[in-house]
């Protein structure tokens, strides 16, 4: 998950952090490569409809974050996630072996996918840049790059994270702007000449999108830091959201207008930069390359930072092979280099898209599983009945969809995905057996 928690950790030594930095936490995790992979995928499956896609997923994206608020703001608990299910389903090892598992290795299907569109645009102006064992072999190593980093200190990433949150998103912004500004057709155009896509399409991409608004979750990572949580949380969650639908939509409308769909489609691993050459010239190739490797490398360092802690609790919780949990200095090492070696395995053995599906799979199954644990006390948690059985619909019919079109189109992944789920469930009742056992 891409996150500025590093920045966090490091900076609320001094003072207490407030919502400008909180937005800036969830920023950091929502717009880290996301808009990157899904744009190019996205567009080459409904085309000049993606940008309202994108205000779907948006919107699916602020039903999950309700539950997330509502029990973030009851237990106070930086473990977020993990720690909301445990306590809520406290009578039972597998839901917390479950949640922990499912959690983890979404984590690693997106630091997987961060490195994976890292690889495609660092790569994309050169000979090679066609190359599925370069790019690999390249996303392999920005995933080394940063294992190493965060063995060694996470200090000095700590210290410039917010300052790369920030640059990425004015790139974003201006590229957006200036695409716009060189557009070469029109949405009536576009729609005439493209615009017959089914509803269900639509609502197929806009599930897939859900993967690109994951990370507003860990503002509550910070809850002991921060002021007011019961305030800030809800503010900072909302406001991020909203800043990132808006980005996403603008972002998208601005290529689709400025660059050929048939552009789009065919590098879709790496659109952006693909197209930009060709409206903008060199530099804003090189500006888009620079946007979406910052993006990446943010997301990527954030994703290894904060998901291996949670390695080390949920190994000391008995829940992952115990030496997932020993630190020096504080730092999980084993933890480190675990997650970071399943993600190199996840790009070995799959591609973008099926990397991308997992991961909007996983997390669209753990928000679906926080809907339930905040239907189960939500008079406690002081939430709507009709808006968390809402959020479960909304949360249940995107999950099939994205199965649904797994079935119809590449019956192959969704085995593949399947097979990981079948794993992952078979360690989760392994590991809930030995705890009930000890």
């Amino acid at each position: 998950m891409k996150s500025n928690v590093t920045n966090t950790i490091y900076r609320s030594r001094d003072k207490n952090l407030g919502v400008p930095e909180l937005v800036a936490i969830a920023l950091g995790g929502m717009i880290g490569g996301g808009i990157f992979t899904v744009l190019g995928i996205s567009v080459a499956l409904i085309g000049v409809f993606t940008p309202l896609a994108f205000l779907i997923g948006g919107v699916l994206a602020y039903l999950a974050a309700y539950s997330y608020i509502k029990l973030g703001v009851y237990y106070k608990d930086e473990g977020a996630t993990y720690s909301f299910f445990k306590k809520t389903f406290s009578d039972s090892a597998f839901a917390a072996s479950l949640i922990g598992w499912w959690v983890i290795f979404g984590y690693i299907s997106t630091l997987a996918l961060y490195a994976y569109t890292f690889s495609s645009y660092a790569i994309s102006g050169f000979a090679f840049g066609e190359s599925e064992i370069v790019r690999k072999a390249v996303a392999g190593g920005i995933i080394l790059l940063f294992t190493l980093i965060n063995l060694w200190s996470v200090k000095g990433m700590g210290k410039i994270e917010d300052l790369m949150v920030y640059i990425k998103l004015v790139i974003l912004v201006v590229i957006s702007f200036v695409l716009i500004n060189n557009s070469n057709t029109t949405i009536p155009t576009l729609l005439h000449n493209n615009g017959h896509i089914e509803i269900l399409s639509i609502l197929i991409v806009a599930s897939l999108t859900f993967v690109a608004f994951e990370g507003f979750q860990l503002v509550i990572n910070a809850v002991n830091e921060m002021e007011k949580p019961q305030i800030n949380i809800p503010k900072a969650i909302y406001i991020a959201l909203t800043l990132a639908m808006v980005i996403y939509f603008i972002l998208s409308y601005g290529a689709i207008v400025a660059i050929p769909l048939d552009d789009i489609i065919a590098n879709q691993e790496y659109a952006l930069a693909a197209g930009a050459n060709d409206i903008l010239g060199h530099w804003g190739t090189e500006l888009v390359i620079v946007g979406a490797l910052l993006a990446t490398s943010s997301a990527i360092s954030g994703t290894v930072f904060g998901a291996s802690r949670q390695i080390a609790v949920i190994a000391k919780d008995g829940y992952f092979p115990s030496f997932l949990a020993q630190r020096k200095n504080h730092i999980p090492l084993n933890a480190i280099i675990a997650m970071s070696l399943f993600a190199f395995l996840l790009i070995l053995i799959g591609d973008l898209k099926v990397i991308l599906e997992f991961g909007s799979v996983t997390f669209l199954l753990v928000s679906l599983l926080m809907a339930f644990a905040n239907l189960k006390i939500h008079k406690q948690t002081s939430s709507s009945l009709p808006i968390i059985w809402f959020t479960i619909a909304g949360l249940f019919i995107a999950l099939m969809l994205i199965l649904y079109f797994e079935y119809k189109n590449q019956i192959e992944q969704l085995y593949f995905i399947g097979g990981i789920y079948t794993v992952l469930t078979l360690g989760a009742i392994l590991f809930s057996w030995k705890k009930r056992n000890q």
